[in-house]
């Protein structure tokens, strides 16, 4: 299994509303996509600016495979929901590794 984590940081001009809206999109993609064994993603709580660093929301998605991790980044998806982050996200990180 594998595993993709994400974090995002989003412009100072998005609304509660929008990342409502893009908490669900990305939620929702376990039944759209397969090879997802489970998802979860949430709003960033931490309330130490410093380690917090902006970042608002984080994702992780655990993989049955490579070909399904691989799959995913390019799926419809997928690629709807990252055109969904245009003009509200400031910077993603991604991490993804093998489960041992």
């Amino acid at each position: 299994m594998y595993e993709h984590l994400v974090i995002f940081k989003f412009n100072e001009n998005i609304t509660p509303k929008k990342e409502q809206e893009l908490l669900e999109k990305l939620l929702s993609l376990k039944e759209k996509i397969s090879g997802i064994v489970e998802i979860s993603a949430g709003f960033n709580i931490t309330e130490e600016e410093e380690r917090k660093q902006g970042y608002g929301l984080g994702l992780r998605v655990t993989f049955e495979n490579k070909d399904s991790l691989d799959q995913y980044g390019p799926h419809p998806a997928h690629q709807e929901f990252v055109k969904s982050l245009e003009n509200v996200c400031a910077n993603v990180v991604v991490v993804d590794y093998p489960i041992v």
